[in-house]
Order: C-alpha cells, then sequence, then structure tokens
C-alpha cells in the first residue's frame, strides 16, 4: 500500500511576519528568502508531499524575482485575501488525502477545518526550516 498523499499549505505572511527579523523593512526580500528555504526543503520531503506557498500583497513579487522553486512545489498569488486563497486551494484540493495548513490565524484554522484539512503553527514550518535534518511529518 502506498502513503498517502500529502498537500503542505502555507500562509506564507503569517509564518514570515511570525519572527521579528525585519521582514517589514522589505517584503518582497523577505518572501523570496522565504521562498528559498521552502525549495531547499522539499528537496527533503517525500514523494508523495506537495507544498503550496501563498503570497499576498507586497510579497508577491517575490514570486516573479526569480525565487526557487522546489520539487513538488508551487507558490499561489492571491488577489485580494490570503485568507480567502488558502481556503480556495484547500476546497480545491480533493485529490490529496492529507491537507495541513501552516498559520496561527484562528479564523483561518476554522475556515479550513471546514473543508478538512489540520493546521499547524508556524513554528512547526520553522522548525523544519531550521533544521535541515527533519522530516515535514
Amino acid at each position: 500500500m502506498s502513503d498517502p498523499r500529502r498537500l503542505v499549505v502555507v500562509d506564507a505572511a503569517n509564518v514570515i511576519g511570525s519572527r521579528a527579523d525585519g521582514w517589514w523593512k522589505d517584503r518582497a526580500g523577505a518572501a523570496r528568502r522565504f521562498l528559498a528555504d521552502v525549495a531547499e526543503l522539499t528537496t527533503r520531503l517525500p514523494e508523495n508531499t506537495e507544498v503550496t506557498v501563498v503570497l499576498e500583497g507586497a510579497a508577491k513579487p517575490a514570486a516573479d524575482d526569480g525565487a526557487p522553486i522546489g520539487p513538488r512545489m508551487t507558490v499561489v498569488l492571491a488577489e485580494r485575501s490570503g485568507d480567502d486563497k488558502i481556503v480556495d486551494v484547500v476546497a480545491a484540493a480533493d485529490s490529496h488525502e492529507r491537507i495541513t495548513v501552516v498559520t496561527a490565524d484562528r479564523g483561518l484554522r476554522t475556515r479550513v477545518e471546514t473543508h478538512g484539512a489540520d493546521s499547524v503553527g508556524p513554528g512547526w514550518l520553522w522548525s523544519r526550516l531550521d533544521r535541515p535534518g527533519a522530516e515535514a511529518n
């Protein structure tokens, strides 16, 4: 039996904003660095895991600046609300058996859970980005 397919949807604004490292001075630059870190992480993830990173607002230009994209990694740009786009991504992901949304936003967590997704806080992802040997499970 094969492992269930997994989708990790990242609320980039929420995760990046969870660290006071000066990200607000250059939102696109912070998003570009974050995308590079996530791209590196995807090279270590199991084949059954896909990652979708949702960018919004001033961070969106990072996707056009040649930010690296890893294997099984997608970057989605929110035209308006990043939360609404994340809910749309989760609702459309019926082919995945397990969906995890990375956010600390309680309202967003409630919204995605109605579509069957689990949610974890930013620390879950940061621990995997900060420790190259850590897996995403």
